[in-house]
């Protein structure tokens, strides 16, 4: 029998929690697994048993390059093939991202990913938050955060490892600019929707503070 993967530890324990059956279903990059369970209702009874499979992505990270001086930001654009298959615009708007790596902290991991993705440094960062993506099917959770850097005047035209077959093209915009296309729709990636509305909320006071 083959070692359980190291991305799909069983369940811990909780009050109510049953697990019937906890095994891999897949075991590839990301393994799923399958699990039969009960657990307590919020009447207090027993649930029926339930058989779930859970994708075991773990955890990332998603960084919103804010430069206060000129007050723009910085998104990327990807070719995204299940945003295709969901019927929406393959080419998504999106923050700069990335998986943790293992012994990783979230923060090296947003430095890390900026770099990467954008080419860019953050010299301080602020804490936006932790957030599941997918609790409904996944246990991918996500660190994000707004860094702050200098923007060049002009965005390069390509960034990404050639490594990793990444093809991103940064954008640099005025946040309101970026702001808009939030409120119009234009920004369907649910990350940096999160990001541009914290960054609203904060962008006076962190223009203060980070100048």
């Amino acid at each position: 029998m083959s070692a359980r993967p190291p991305k799909a530890p069983p369940l811990p324990p909780h009050p109510g929690l049953e697990v019937r059956e906890d095994s891999i279903a897949f075991d590839g990059r990301f393994p799923v697994q399958k699990v039969r369970f009960t657990y307590t209702r919020f009447d207090g009874a027993p649930s029926r048993e339930l058989t779930w499979e859970v994708w075991r992505r773990g955890g990332a990270v998603a960084l919103l390059p804010y430069d206060p001086w000129s007050d723009r930001v910085c998104l990327i654009e990807q070719f995204r093939l299940p945003a295709l298959a969901a019927g929406f615009p393959p080419v998504m708007t999106e923050c700069v991202a990335g998986l943790l790596e293992p012994g990783e902290s979230p923060e090296d991991c947003a430095r890390r990913e900026t770099e990467e993705e954008a080419g860019l440094t953050p010299d301080r960062l602020e804490r936006i938050g932790h957030f599941m993506l997918m609790q409904g099917g996944s246990d991918e959770n996500i660190h994000i955060y707004c860094g702050r850097v200098r923007l060049p005047p002009e965005a390069p035209r390509h960034h990404g490892l050639a490594a990793e077959g990444e093809d991103i093209r940064p954008l640099h915009l005025a946040a309101e600019h970026a702001f808009r296309r939030l409120d119009e729709g234009g920004i369907q990636n649910a990350t940096a929707a999160i990001c541009l509305f914290w960054l609203r909320t904060h962008r006076a006071r962190l223009r203060q503070e980070w100048t």
